[in-house]
């Protein structure tokens, strides 16, 4: 008997094997886990202020597992945005780095337990820190592509966003950096466009149709994708990927997305109604073609909840930073 595959339901092409998304569905519940307990630390007062990507599991998680991981040009660099954790665990990062961030212990991977959540780092996997200044990203992203193109190879920069940040100037000079004609760069563009920058609605700030059709005016090749179905990412993830690998030209990429929780714990971080969850979709689709039982998908969720929730509570025993390292990692560290 030949193994369950899911077909992609628009164009019924390009099935993916069951290995693949039993995995895509193992980090998307992970990584909704996770998002969901670091809500509950912050209410509970275990943090200051949350920010994550509930909702965007079915596009992050694709993106991480597509990427090609490593140090150096020769590699794929990230420039994230704070929306990214289940693009991390996707890489392989364990979730007890955001739970310490979270917490703000010393132990915080990413910054020493001196930053906000979801503001990821990793020099050994090219992912650029993760700034809280709104979209500065775009407009890093032409400098690590601009070495890549120098260096050769098939290593391409990536860099995400959200709808709201394509109001920025740094969004235009991304777009103007990456497209210049003879020297294009190898940048994979994203915008998850969730409809929403903060409390704003995107019916009421965007003029274009799709945020992607203003790379046509610098003959960028574009896409707007479905973000909230993971097989419809991963095979356009993958497309992108080729083309800019292979070209060494810049892509754009909007993926429709949902917003779960809110923009940030600003907004209270409570689960919003009348937004399509991608993980219960996907699970209906796994479900109907046999890919997965419900009490297999149900396995996973209590094995996530209860790890996850384990490791919180080591985290909350663990000591913060102390008076004396406010400085470290500010001005260079000279051996």
């Amino acid at each position: 008997m030949s193994k369950p595959r899911l077909l992609n339901r628009e164009e019924d092409t390009a099935p993916l094997e069951r290995d693949l998304l039993v995995r895509m569905h193992d980090l998307m519940v992970k990584a909704r886990v996770l998002e969901e307990r670091l809500i509950q630390m912050y209410k509970q007062g275990h943090g200051y202020f949350w920010i994550g990507g509930p909702g965007e599991e079915a596009f992050n998680v694709p993106l991480g597992l597509l990427m090609k991981k490593g140090q150096g040009p020769a590699y794929d660099y990230l420039h994230a945005h704070y929306r990214q954790s289940a693009t991390m665990l996707a890489l392989g990062e364990e979730p007890i780095g955001a739970l310490r961030q979270m917490k703000n212990t010393a132990s915080d991977p990413y910054s020493g337990g001196r930053n906000f959540a979801g503001h990821f780092s990793k020099r050994a996997w090219n992912i650029a820190p993760v700034s809280s200044p709104i979209e500065v990203q775009y407009v890093m992203a032409p400098g690590t592509a601009l070495a890549q193109k120098r260096h050769g190879g098939e290593g391409i920069t990536i860099v995400t966003g959200g709808d709201a940040g394509t109001a920025e100037g740094d969004f235009a000079s991304c777009l103007v950096w990456s497209s210049r004609p003879g020297t294009e760069l190898p940048v994979l563009m994203i915008v998850t466009n969730n409809q929403w920058g903060i409390s704003t609605p995107a019916a009421t700030q965007h003029g274009e149709t799709n945020v992607a059709d203003r790379g046509r005016a610098f003959n960028i090749r574009t896409k707007t994708i479905d973000g909230n179905d993971p097989v419809t990412a991963w095979r356009e993830l993958k497309e992108a990927m080729e083309y800019v690998r292979r070209e060494r030209k810049p892509f754009l990429m909007e993926a429709k997305v949902s917003r779960l929780y809110g923009h940030s714990s600003a907004s209270g971080a409570n689960m919003v109604g009348g937004e399509l969850d991608c993980l219960v979709r996907f699970e209906e689709r796994l479900l109907a073609d046999g890919v997965l039982t419900r009490e297999q998908m149900d396995g996973v969720r209590a094995r996530y909840t209860e790890e996850i929730a384990a490791l919180a509570r080591q985290v909350r025993e663990e000591p913060l930073p102390g008076p004396e390292t406010i400085w470290n990692h500010i001005y260079a560290e000279r051996k």
